[in-house]
This record gives structure tokens, sequence and C-alpha cells, in this order.
């Protein structure tokens, strides 16, 4: 690829736009309890979406990836996101332990329900989306190759129709009608898949009046996704450097 191109390709947003910006404005206040994170990073969102869908008093701090604060790396010696400090000596990272770690604190509405088996079912679906579906998001994002391309889809596919199948068959969440740590595990790449995957890689709709159609719409509606959400601009400019060229459909 020439410098030309190179020099014309979008680089990462560093603030939200939209909606998530006049979150990030209204938690921007100091607070004992503080989300570092990045506006584009679908694992911060996670967590955001916690926060929100939880009630939760806090503060959100923007983080440049390259250019890392001394709070993060205090907390964080890797400087990845997200991380959490709550009080001035504790903080942890990594999007699936901060969220178990907000359900434990006991506060808002619960995210994991009280039974259980109910809870261990949970885990294993979570676990599912993080083992069987968001590495073929990945691969089907960046495969330049349309052999390739194809064989990821089709991957990514089959972790989908799996959840949903093991989802409650009334939905339209996946255990029934409110929001739980399932849903929100999957939010932001279930968001990503009509901003990123749709025009980068042609990726379908769903199909009208299918289990999986009534839970997207369940959650790209829900008031905590969206109020994490930035516009769509800031997504694309955002994976362009991993996608390559737009509308590269798949047959």
């Amino acid at each position: 690829m020439s410098d030309k191109a190179n020099s014309e390709k979008k680089t990462y947003h560093k603030k939200a736009t939209g909606i998530a910006l006049n979150t990030a404005k209204k938690h921007s206040k100091d607070h004992d309890l503080k989300l570092y994170g990045s506006c584009f990073c679908p694992f911060v969102q996670r967590v955001w979406i916690s926060l929100e869908v939880k009630s939760l008093g806090y503060q959100y701090i923007e983080v440049d990836p390259y250019k890392k604060p001394e709070e993060l790396m205090r907390i964080n010696p890797r400087g990845l996101i997200p991380a959490l400090q709550h009080g001035n000596d504790w903080g942890c990272y990594e999007s699936s332990v901060l969220m178990e770690y907000l359900e434990d604190l006991n506060e808002g509405a619960p995210l994991l329900p009280t039974n259980a088996k109910d809870r261990a079912y949970c885990r294993l679906w979570s676990d599912h989306i993080n083992r069987n579906i968001l590495p073929h998001f990945y691969g089907l994002l960046q495969s330049q190759d349309s052999s390739q391309q194809v064989e990821q889809a089709q991957q990514l596919t089959d972790g989908i129709q799996k959840i949903v199948e093991a989802a409650d068959s009334s939905g339209p969440f996946f255990f029934g009608p409110h929001i739980s740590f399932v849903d929100i595990q999957f939010a932001p790449w279930i968001i990503r898949l009509k901003k990123v995957l749709t025009p980068y890689r042609g990726w379908p709709e769903p199909e009208t009046g299918s289990r999986w159609a009534s839970w997207v719409k369940a959650v790209e509606e829900n008031e905590g996704v969206k109020a994490t959400t930035s516009t769509d601009e800031l997504y694309m400019d955002s994976y362009e450097r991993y996608a390559g060229e737009c509308l590269c459909g798949l047959h």
C-alpha cells in the first residue's frame, strides 16, 4: 500500500460521539469508582453498559491507548483497557472480571440470576461468546481473502445460532424480558455487526420475525446500550484500518 493510501486511512477516535459523548460528559466529574476506557473499544463498552444498566455512580475517563496515563499504568502495568479503579488503592482489569466485580458489589440492578445453576449457565454462554463468536467476528473483519471471509462468516453464523438456540425462547433477551449478563457480554458486537460488518463485509440483516432478530432489536433499543454507543462514523473510521475497503460483500 502506498504512503498516500496509508495517510488517507482513518485513525481511531479519541473522544466518543453522539449519545455516548453526552454520557461521558455526564460522568466526567471525580468519583470513587472510575472507568478507564476508549470510545471505540467493545470490551470497554461491556463494562460501560453494565454501569449504566445497574445505574451506578462512576467517572468515565477517556484514554488514548497509545498515550497511557500514569493512573492507568498503576492499575494495569500493561496499560490495557478497560480498567476500573475503586478507591485510591485498588484497581482491576479484563472486561468479564470487571463485570463480575460490579455484580459482586451487590448494588444496582442484578445482571446475574440468583439461582446458582442459572448463574453457571450464564457463565457458560459468556464463555461461548468469547471463544466461539468474537474470534470469528475479527477473523471475518480482518481477512482480505474472499474464501477465508466466507469460512469465517459461516463460523460466526454457527456460533450465533448456537447461543440463540440456548436463549429463552420468548426473549427478547437471553434470559427473558430483561437485559442481563450474557446480553451485555455480547451487546457491543451485536451493534457492530450492523455498524461494521455490514458495510465492510456485507453481513446480512437478521431474518424478519426470527428469535435472533428480536434479540438484536432488544439490544439495540436498550437504554444502557444506546447511552454508550457512538455514531456510525466513529466505528467505520475506527475499523477501516483492519477491514480495508468497504462493501466487500459475502457471496
